[in-house]
């Protein structure tokens, strides 16, 4: 198992995960997303017209955590950073949603995506190693 895969076993079963992403001044947003692991990658999706989409544009830099649906943290934040996936890079991030969460992320979302006209915008999250201090 890599350094990556034990820093996201805490991720593995969870729910629902507190990503926080950066302001450009620096003040952090939290948000409760859906994030699905496989081995040493996470995954996470978003409609491109969310805020959290042009943080991400501008600063890859996150914070993850386990959380409740409301987003309330039930766990320590690692750091990490998020890039954003296309092609088969994206439909594998898709197919990992949608095995985790077979109606919410399978049925659901992509729904309600095209109802909304919305591209689906999926990230790969990678825990960075600690830092001393």
């Amino acid at each position: 198992m890599t350094s990556f895969a034990v820093m996201l076993e805490p991720f593995v079963r969870q729910r629902a995960v507190l990503l926080t992403t950066y302001r450009r001044d620096g003040t952090p947003v939290g948000t409760a997303v859906n994030m699905a692991v496989d081995g040493d990658r996470a995954f996470v999706r978003t409609p491109h017209r969310t805020g959290k989409v042009k943080r991400l544009r501008n600063n890859p830099n996150v914070e993850i955590a386990p959380s409740t649906f409301l987003g309330k943290p039930t766990g320590p934040a690692i750091r990490a950073q998020a890039r954003l996936l296309s092609g088969d890079d994206a439909k594998h991030a898709s197919k990992a949603l949608a095995r985790k969460y077979r109606i919410l992320q399978g049925v659901l979302v992509p729904i309600a995506h095209q109802l909304t006209r919305s591209k689906t915008m999926h990230y790969e999250v990678l825990p960075l190693p600690p830092t001393d201090g």
